[in-house]
């Protein structure tokens, strides 16, 4: 069975949603955004800056301004190499018009960011996203839960990743050291395969894409009734 995975806009789309690491640069300035940001319907990035910081009063005062956020996709989980993609967005930053907001923001200057351009960096490569094809992209379902899911598998569940690990083609198991829970999407799951010197990352496809977060515990399911037709991996050595 072939792969499937999320188009780069709607990855892009994910991340914007549940990265803890979002920086907004500015001529001469720079802050972290996270958690200050929302994707608007039409494409446009809403974020708000509290009213006494120096970048919101730059704003304030430009009709507007050259800007880039750069975004990074953290494994929540505890591998080697947490970083599994990176965006970089550019376009022009402008104080918000009153009634574009949808609601007033105490304390806070609300600008709005029209995008330009759009890349996106993983493991397959370096993607430029159309920002009217980002507009149109939705977040993956998963994307606001996956770090408590994963965590949770991770921390709770260690006898399901054992589990899982049956369908994994049993030449990539030797020499695993450790095997986590690396990404859960509507897809399906990846595992990440821990060796002395490298790692090895393994996507589980789902039987089909999930449509919201409550098919999950099915999805699992489903993989599960596999692993009862496939004998247990062999100790790793």
């Amino acid at each position: 069975m072939t792969d499937v995975t999320d188009s780069p806009a709607s990855r892009l789309r994910s991340m914007l949603v549940a990265s803890p690491s979002l920086g907004l640069h500015l001529p001469g300035f720079r802050a972290d955004i996270a958690g200050r940001h929302v994707v608007t319907r039409d494409g446009r990035l809403r974020i708000e800056l509290p009213t006494d910081s120096r970048m919101a009063q730059h704003v304030a005062y430009q009709d507007e301004t050259v800007a880039m956020i750069e975004v990074t996709d953290l494994a929540p989980t505890p591998v080697r190499d947490r970083v599994r993609g990176r965006a970089t967005l550019t376009g022009w930053l402008s104080p918000a018009e009153a009634d574009s907001t949808g609601r007033a923001v105490d304390d806070d200057v609300v600008t709005v960011l029209d995008l330009a351009t759009a890349e996106l960096t993983t493991v397959d490569g370096t993607t430029s996203i159309d920002p009217d094809e980002f507009a149109d992209a939705e977040p993956d379902p998963l994307a606001a839960e996956e770090a408590d899911l994963l965590c949770h598998l991770d921390h709770h569940h260690p006898h399901t990743v054992e589990r899982l690990c049956r369908l994994v083609d049993p030449r990539h198991l030797h020499g695993v050291r450790m095997v986590r829970p690396l990404r859960l999407d509507r897809h399906g799951i990846v595992l990440r395969l821990e060796l002395s010197n490298r790692d090895r990352d393994v996507r589980l496809q789902f039987p089909s894409t999930l449509r919201h977060p409550g098919q999950l515990g099915a999805q699992i399911e489903a993989l599960l009734a596999h692993t009862r037709h496939c004998h247990p991996p062999r100790a790793r050595s």
